[in-house]
C-alpha cells in the first residue's frame, strides 16, 4: 500500500507521545512525505518509552513540547490551529498498571480528556485518532476478535485505554469532534523501548537475543498472537487522519498472519542467525492478567478504508534486528 501524504501538505498535525515509539516513527514519515507543520508534545515520563534520540535523522525540524497534557495552559497553545491530532500518548505497560493503577488512571484517562476538551475549546474542527488496544477485549471468546466482541478486560491498563476510548466516542456523539478509535494489536519495530519486559514481551524477545541472552517463553509458548510492523500501523493511522468515514469509528487492526510466542521466538533467532530459548513457569502476576490466544479481524478497517498489513511478519522481524543492530550503544 503506497499512500500520498500530499493530503497532508497544508495540515498542522499533533502528535501526543510523539518522541515515543509509534510517535516517533509516525513524525518521521509525515516529515519526509509531506510539507506538514509538525508538532509533538512528550511528557518523557520514564514509564512510557519515550525517547529524544527516537527522531535522530529527520528531515527537517518539528516543533517538540516537552509537558504533561493535563497541563491544559500550554497544551492550549500547541492545539491552536491544528487539524489532526494523533493521540498516542499514555502508558502501555499491564504489569506496570497493575503496580500503579493511579499513575495509569491519570496518564490513560485524565490526560485525554484534558486534551478533549482544549481541542472542543480551541480547534473544535480537528480530527483526533486515539491509539486504543485489543487488552480491552481480554480473553477472547471467540477467534478472530471483531469490535463487536464483548468487552472485558483483565488488567487496570485495558480498563483506562477503554475508558479513553469511550471519552474519545462521547466527544464525537455529543460534542461533534471528529474523533476515531484504532485497536491496535502486539505492534513492534524500530524505536520500540526494549530495555526491559514492561513494554511488551515482544520488544523483550528482540532485546534478549541481541543481547546473547537466552528468550524466556512463559508457560509453553503455545499462545497465539498476531503482530503488525510499525509502518502499518503508522498506515493506518496516516489513512484515519484523512479518511472521510473515520470519523466516530473504530477500528481493529490486525495481521493474516497468526504465530505462536514459541514460533516467534524460534523465527526470530533463525532470523538473527544465533540464539536460544528456554521455558519458565509464568510469573503469578502476569499468569493473572495472560489473555490466552488472540488475533483480531481488520475486515472493517480493510473495507471502509482500505487498509492491510504491507509488511510480512518475516521482514519485519530483519528490519527490526537491524535497526537494533546499528543502534546499539541508544537502545540496547
Amino acid at each position: 500500500m503506497t499512500q500520498n501524504l500530499s493530503i497532508y501538505d497544508r495540515s498542522v498535525v499533533l502528535i501526543t507521545g510523539g518522541l515515543g515509539f509509534i510517535g516517533s516513527n509516525l513524525a518521521i514519515r509525515l516529515a519526509e512525505q509531506s510539507s506538514a507543520e509538525i508538532r509533538i508534545v512528550d511528557s518523557l515520563h520514564p514509564s512510557c518509552g519515550g525517547n529524544p534520540h527516537n527522531l535522530a535523522g529527520i528531515t527537517r525540524p518539528v516543533k517538540i513540547h516537552r509537558f504533561d497534557l493535563r497541563e491544559i495552559s500550554r497544551l492550549r497553545e500547541v492545539v491552536s490551529g491544528v487539524d489532526v491530532v494523533f493521540n498516542l500518548a499514555g502508558n502501555v505497560s499491564h504489569t506496570m498498571s497493575m503496580e500503579d493503577p493511579r499513575t495509569d488512571l491519570r496518564n490513560n484517562v485524565e490526560a485525554h480528556i484534558c486534551l478533549l476538551e482544549t481541542c472542543r475549546a480551541v480547534s473544535p474542527r480537528a480530527r483526533i485518532i486515539y491509539s486504543s488496544t485489543r487488552q480491552c477485549y481480554g480473553r477472547a471468546q471467540r477467534l478472530p476478535v471483531d469490535e463487536e466482541h464483548p468487552i472485558a478486560p483483565v488488567d487496570i491498563n485495558g480498563v483506562n485505554k477503554y475508558a479513553a476510548e469511550l471519552y474519545h466516542r462521547i466527544y464525537y456523539h455529543v460534542h461533534g469532534l471528529e474523533t476515531c478509535c484504532l485497536r491496535l494489536t502486539n505492534t513492534y519495530g524500530p524505536r520500540q523501548f526494549i530495555r526491559n519486559a514492561k513494554q511488551g514481551i515482544v520488544g523483550w524477545f528482540f532485546h534478549q537475543v541481541l543481547c546473547g541472552e537466552e528468550i524466556v517463553i512463559f508457560g509453553d509458548g503455545s499462545q497465539v498472537r498476531d503482530l503488525n510492523y510499525v509502518d502499518c500501523v503508522v498506515d493506518a493511522l496516516l489513512i484515519a487522519g484523512k479518511h472521510p468515514r473515520a470519523a466516530g469509528q473504530v477500528y481493529n487492526l490486525g495481521s493474516t498472519e497468526t504465530i505462536t510466542l514459541l514460533e516467534l521466538a524460534r523465527q526470530i533467532i533463525e532470523i538473527y542467525g544465533k540464539g536460544s530459548y528456554r521455558f519458565a513457569p509464568f510469573p503469578e502476576e502476569s499468569r493473572k492478567i495472560d489473555i490466552g490466544d488472540y488475533f483480531g479481524s481488520f475486515a472493517r478497517i480493510r473495507e471502509e478504508m482500505g487498509w492491510t498489513p504491507r509488511i510480512t511478519l518475516r521482514e519485519g522481524i530483519r528490519r527490526t534486528l537491524d535497526f537494533y543492530e546499528r543502534n546499539r550503544s541508544i537502545y540496547l
